[in-house]
């Protein structure tokens, strides 16, 4: 008789289990807060975390610590919102050879290639990021199984494959084609059904007018921003027209600058009231000769994680002579483009956003996010506080996930980063981070 009791009372046990578990409790205690929303940092801060979210945030000696609660020391360290990247490709890692890579691995996208990309960004403290171009099926399934928690990587937002004019040979897998407006919106609408995030839009200027106004209102329709690339001015102006949300790549070749038009164009739109976000993705432009000439990071193991030793040498055999990679070879003329087209984006009312085009040739996704926010502030002059910005708040308002996600206060997920020093003075030391917790688990 008692025996029957038995299932019952483990099932009783399991439950009691998970909800301690999901109620453990952390303190972070000793360290400068900059919690996201621009303000002076809190010294000496305490955040109190009850399971996945923050509970409560003070400062030593006037908040009480809870009982048995685990205390996490962050003296001597800034801490702050775990940082977004809004444009990373999990499909690939570093590899200079698209035509290689899209021929050879998409059997192993799902189960290690994405996998592995997803972790090298988390343990670099990237909590949430925004995939832009992979398979569908596969990104959705790496998406889910990450917020399933079998899989660890920063919460993703997807586009699933680029929507263009016509997808580039042996691209198809990831590129989908439209033939005028009504394939344009049965695209979109196959890709809203499968649960995207976003829609990603290429090479506009190659579309008809109407088959771009079919994407982006397709797109509203379900609730989803639209994400295009700003290559070309055409590609900039019709995006406008048409009501894109949030362009990506300072674009442009080597042009000096944006043209007068288009600036007006973006101004005209900023000033109505409603946001154009804007992601430049710098870093992969103006390190490349750097990185060129001085490869040491390339040596540098963090990408390895999560790949095979196949693949790992392959990937390093791709670039083996970076000097002659095709990818690069307009490079040089285009980095000196690139101060005063960030300078007209800054002036001109657009919010921007850190981003990186992780995984592009020679760029890894454990290093691609500290390195542009040290070129935007190190190089370009750009404010720390708000370079900290368009990495924590401003994509969680691109993405309308504020509520949750991008800044440190009381209710949000506990997505937080740690990291020795002080960031606002010295970006580069987010190259190190030394705790990263996600939904309330410390990973790092």
């Amino acid at each position: 008789m008692k025996m029957k009791w038995l299932p019952v009372l483990c099932l009783v046990l399991t439950a009691f289990a998970a909800k301690a578990q999901q109620a453990e409790i952390k303190a972070l205690v000793g360290g400068t807060l900059i919690d996201g929303y621009g303000g002076r940092p809190l010294r000496n801060s305490v955040i109190i975390i009850e399971g996945e979210r923050i509970a409560a945030i003070g400062q030593v000696g006037q908040i009480e610590i809870p009982e048995g609660a685990e205390i996490i020391s962050t003296e001597g360290m800034s801490v702050l919102p775990g940082l977004w990247d809004m444009h990373v490709h999990l499909m690939i890692n570093g590899h200079a050879d698209y035509s290689h890579w899209d021929k050879t691995y998409p059997p192993l996208f799902r189960d290690v290639i994405m996998p592995a990309s997803a972790k090298q960004l988390l343990h670099a403290g990237v909590t949430s990021a925004r995939d832009l171009g992979a398979p569908l099926e596969d990104i959705i399934a790496v998406r889910d199984a990450i917020n399933r928690g079998e899989l660890e990587g920063p919460t993703l937002y997807v586009s699933g494959p680029f929507i263009q004019h016509e997808p580039y040979p042996g691209t198809e897998l990831f590129r989908w084609g439209v033939n005028g407006p009504e394939d344009a919106r049965v695209k979109v609408r196959k890709l809203a059904e499968a649960g995207v995030d976003c829609i990603k839009l290429i090479d506009q200027d190659q579309m008809t007018m109407e088959e771009v106004y079919a994407v982006v209102d397709e797109a509203h329709k379900h609730g989803l921003p639209v994400v295009a690339h700003s290559h070309r001015p055409e590609e900039v102006r019709r995006g406008l027209l048409a009501g894109v949300d949030c362009f990506e790549h300072t674009g442009h070749a080597t042009a000096p600058e944006y043209p007068e038009d288009v600036m007006r164009m973006i101004k005209e739109r900023t000033a109505s009231g409603k946001k154009l976000f804007w992601t430049p993705t710098i870093e992969g432009l103006w390190n490349y000769e750097y990185l060129r000439d001085n490869p040491e990071e390339l040596d540098n193991d963090c990408w390895h994680e999560g790949l095979p030793d196949s693949i790992i040498q392959d990937i390093r055999q791709s670039w083996a002579h970076p000097e002659r990679l095709p990818y690069f070879q307009i490079t040089p003329y285009r980095k000196p483009t690139l101060r005063r087209k960030f300078e007209q984006l800054a002036n001109s009312g657009v919010v921007l956003l850190v981003g990186t085009d992780s995984g592009i040739p020679m760029k890894f996704h454990c290093q691609s996010t500290w390195h542009e926010l040290d070129v935007w502030v190190n190089e370009l002059g750009y404010d720390p506080m708000l370079a900290i910005r368009a990495a924590t708040y401003w994509p969680a308002v691109a993405m309308g996930v504020e509520k949750d996600y991008g800044t440190i206060a009381e209710g949000k997920y506990a997505d937080i980063i740690a990291v020795k020093g002080d960031v606002l003075r010295h970006i580069a030391l987010l190259q190190d981070v030394d705790i990263v917790i996600k939904h309330g688990r410390r990973v790092k």
